[in-house]
């Protein structure tokens, strides 16, 4: 009995005998857990994309919770091979199942994200069979563990091309991990800015000014940072309010950071809001977004706020000060610094006029760099040259 088994078989409603002879594209991913994160939506992403870009497309996993969301309405097949060590019997005979599957189906592309699926997925595409491998790059590696930063640098010749989402995890897959740098393309997150395109200002609101921010409840988001530098604000502006937009994925860290709301004496001024459906609706609130984050990849969610002419105030960390240029559409500032966080949110608050020119040219950068045109222009045209044997 075969170990990879599909949680969602894609519809042959409106696809025509020439969609399966499209050159196939296996995505392959850790996990899809109940709360997706940005790797997780970048693959459903591409999915719902690549066929419009000449490009069979399916996904594999090796752990899917039923409640997630990426598994109510895939764009695609979906596929789990289920494994919890990468190193054991099961792992082994899951290998074999790999090149089974990869054989079977055809697949020509097999694009990686995370590290298990970087290090194992990617060991068993390029010894099992000949189809190429990209591995997504999303981190500075902040998950690793040692056993993975050997592995990485034992395999450093092993995939055909690397996709790091930023400048900054470009230099580390070169200089870390040891890949050599013609293997290595930024290529940065896209989004639909269609979507953002109409003018979704809130009216204004009897002097009431928001400072935002969206990531998930984790102690890397840096929230704590934010709510010092809140209690800094709250006392030059009391008609200041906070947000923080997003699921908890580490209780204990919302408990201190609700302990320290508490302590701050913030409880009326400072709101968790949880997960939000209306991400655009949400932005339109507030007059300046912030990103404290301790470490970044690239941020979706700075390139959502440009989009939504938001001036950004983002800590210094990945890719963070590629998307915001200080000083024109926003303010960078060293991580762990509330005092420079609060500084820089204040000088925004005070000069209504700076403030919504830089958003304005935010989002002048984000149509002009991090458009899904640009992104997906870059990747087929690496699929192309692959294939091509190039």
């Amino acid at each position: 009995m075969s170990m990879i088994r599909a949680l969602h078989l894609e519809e042959s409603t409106g696809r025509n005998a020439a969609y399966a002879e499209l050159p196939h594209v296996l995505l392959v991913l850790d996990q899809f857990p109940k709360t997706l994160g940005g790797g997780e939506r970048i693959v459903l992403k591409l999915a719902a994309l690549l066929p419009q870009y000449g490009y069979r497309v399916s996904i594999l996993t090796f752990s899917a919770d039923p409640a997630s969301a990426g598994l109510q309405s895939p764009p695609c097949s979906v596929y789990v091979l289920p494994l919890q060590r990468t190193y054991d019997l099961t792992a082994i005979r899951g290998s074999l199942e790999l090149r089974k599957f990869l054989k079977e189906q055809q697949v020509r592309i097999v694009q990686t994200f995370f590290e298990s699926s970087d290090i194992w997925a990617g060991f068993v595409t390029k010894v099992m069979s000949s189809a190429k491998l990209i591995w997504s790059r999303r981190d500075m590696g902040i998950l690793r563990t040692g056993k993975h930063h050997a592995a990485y640098r034992l395999m450093a010749g092993v995939p055909d091309k690397v996709f790091a989402v930023s400048e900054q995890v470009r230099r580390h897959c070169i200089e870390v991990d040891g890949i050599d740098p013609s293997r290595v393309q930024t290529v940065y997150n896209g989004l639909d800015l269609a979507d953002w395109n109409a003018d979704s200002r809130s009216a204004e609101r009897a002097g009431e000014s928001i400072v935002a921010t969206v990531g998930n409840i984790r102690r890397v988001k840096g929230h704590d940072i934010f709510i010092r530098a809140a209690a800094s604000i709250a006392e030059k502006f009391s008609n200041t309010s906070f947000r923080i937009a997003g699921d908890v994925l580490e209780p204990e860290y919302f408990a201190e950071l609700q302990a320290l709301v508490s302590e701050l004496k913030l409880s009326g001024r400072f709101h968790f809001v949880g997960g939000v459906t209306d991400l655009r609706g949400y932005l339109s609130a507030a007059e300046v977004f912030v990103l404290p984050s301790r470490s970044e990849g690239f941020s979706n969610a700075i390139v959502e706020a440009m989009a939504a002419a938001l001036p950004v105030v983002a800590t210094d960390v990945g890719g963070n000060a590629e998307a915001v240029q200080d000083g024109v559409s926003g303010i960078i500032v060293p991580p762990e610094d509330s005092d420079a966080l609060a500084s820089a949110i204040i000088s925004l608050l005070s000069d209504i006029a700076k403030a919504k020119k830089m958003g304005a040219e935010g989002k002048r950068l984000a149509a002009e760099k991090f458009t899904t045109e640009a992104m997906m222009g870059q990747i087929t045209s690496v699929y192309a040259t692959l294939l091509r044997g190039e």
